[in-house]
Order: structure tokens, then C-alpha cells, then sequence
């Protein structure tokens, strides 16, 4: 469906409450974003709907989304779920952040340690910084991460604990942290060998359960699209979950319904379908 973008367009009638997820969603694993996707995505913001971004990267990772979407009041969950923060052009910073789920990295760092000791291993502390180890950084941390010893990282408290191993495939890699017995936390394993970990019963789905509460959205005005494992509680607890075409089939599992891939323009097809149903 092929669409400007520029079109004069009436507000909805029906507001929904559409929750986003972004690498592999709103963008592809390059990171990104194509003509089709911001189109929609802003027409949707545009006509009243309430967007949130949900993804697993930090905050200043997510903020570039946000602005290139044209939100400029409103909510994000990031962290997959650790932190939650309100938009509002008229605060200092555009933003404050009104929730943040720390857990004790130490018991999942020791057991981790031990099975994968050649992981790269790094953490984001409530305080919004990054530290790691050997050098890891990554484009979903949002800031250049601090240098530290595992020892130093044992002391700190989390918001964030990432985990990447070039020794396995994902599908090894989750094998062997399933049998690790993780306790006290929430996990997901990435397209890679790539582990994001939370505190424990914090994900996407509970922050924006919270967010839907506050903003008095019934279940059935809820929409969500994603594509990776740390969607899959997002897509279940969504009135309307739609995987994109490209997710693992556990993750299609999880959806309503499943969506081109995002190099076919997946979410864009789901957005402009929304904007004519509301406005019907």
C-alpha cells in the first residue's frame, strides 16, 4: 500500500494505544528506517494515536526514534521493560524518566561467569550509565560504555545486564542459559548469541501494562508489533499482536496474526490498516 504521507488526514475516530517495537520493527538490522514505515508510523502519531515505543535498547538509543517519529508527548518503555519515561517537549531534557526496575546483577553474573567464560559481558546501573567488560559497545546502548573489572560490575545495581558470546549460536547459546537456572531475574535471548536480562517479572508486557492502566486504554484498544524473543510476552498481553514476518516461529506463536518481514515494510501494512479502521 503505497502512501505520501502528506495527505490531508482527519483525527480517529477510535484511538488505540499501539506499542512499537524498534530493531526489526520500525527499523531493519541495519538500522534503517524506510520511506513506507515513517510515513505511516507518523500519520499515526499525527492522527491522535497514542504511540509508545517498547524495545529492549536504552534510553538514548530510543530518543532518535522517538524524534524521528514526530512524538513529542507521550510515553516510552525501555530496557524491555527496566525503564519507563514520559515525553514532553516542555521538560529541560524532552523527557524525565518516571520508572526504573533495578535488580543485583552479582547471582547472574557469577553463574554466567562460570558457564560462558569467554562472554562479553555489560551492564546498565540506575543511574543510566554503561559499564563492561573487554570493551563491549553497542549501538543499543545509547552511550559509550565505561571500562570496568567483573569484580566492579558485581557491585553495581541494574537496570540492564546484556551477555554476548561469539562461541555459539543462538539457539546453543539459549540452551546453555536455560540450563543455567537463572533466578531472581528475566532473560530473553536476541537473534545472536545475545542475552538481555531484567529483573525478575519485568518485561515489555509489564511496563506497558502500566502505561495502559494510566492511560485508561481497554484491552482491546491495545496493538503491539515486534519480532524478537523479548517481544513475545508484548505480543500475548496486546489485544492485537502482530509479529513481523521474519520472527522465530515461537515469537509468531505469540502473535494474533503475523505481518510481512520488515524489509517488506510489515509494520507499515499494520499502520495505514489502523488509520483506515479508526477512521471508519
Amino acid at each position: 500500500m503505497t502512501r505520501t504521507g502528506n495527505e490531508d488526514r482527519p483525527e480517529a475516530k477510535e484511538n488505540y494505544m499501539i506499542c512499537l517495537d524498534v530493531d526489526g520493527t520500525l527499523v531493519n538490522h541495519d538500522g534503517a528506517m524506510s520511506r513506507s514505515v515513517k510515513d505511516s508510523a507518523r500519520a499515526i502519531v499525527a492522527a491522535g494515536h497514542e504511540v509508545v515505543i517498547s524495545t529492549g535498547r536504552s534510553l538514548g538509543a530510543t530518543l532518535p526514534v522517538i524524534r524521528m517519529l514526530g512524538i513529542e508527548q507521550g510515553y516510552a518503555v525501555c530496557c524491555n521493560g527496566g525503564v519507563t519515561v514520559r515525553l514532553d517537549l516542555s521538560l529541560e531534557d524532552g523527557y524525565e524518566v518516571i520508572d526504573r526496575k533495578t535488580f543485583n546483577p552479582a547471582p547472574a553474573l557469577r553463574a554466567l561467569r562460570e558457564s560462558l567464560p569467554t562472554a562479553k559481558y555489560a551492564l546498565e546501573d540506575d543511574r543510566g550509565r554503561f559499564l563492561s567488560t573487554e570493551r563491549f559497545q553497542d549501538a543499543s546502548f545509547g552511550v559509550v560504555a565505561d571500562p570496568v573489572t567483573l569484580e566492579e560490575m558485581l557491585e553495581a545495581t541494574a537496570v540492564r545486564l546484556v551477555v554476548f558470546s561469539t562461541d555459539a549460536t543462538a539457539e546453543e547459546f539459549g540452551e546453555a542459559v536455560s540450563v543455567m537456572g537463572l533466578a531472581g531475574v528475566t532473560y530473553s535471548v536476541g537473534w545472536t548469541a545475545w542475552l538481555d536480562i531484567a529483573a525478575e517479572g519485568v518485561t515489555k508486557a509489564s511496563g506497558l501494562e502500566v502505561l495502559r492502566e494510566k492511560l485508561s486504554f481497554s484491552n482491546e484498544q491495545t496493538v503491539a508489533v515486534g519480532d524478537g524473543r523479548n517481544d513475545i510476552e508484548m505480543l500475548a498481553w496486546a489485544g492485537r499482536g502482530v509479529a513481523m514476518g521474519q520472527a522465530p516461529d515461537e515469537v509468531k506463536a505469540s502473535a494474533n496474526e503475523i505481518t510481512a518481514g520488515v524489509d517488506e515494510d510489515g509494520l507499515a501494512n499494520v499502520l495505514w490498516g489502523i488509520l483506515e479502521k479508526s477512521r471508519a
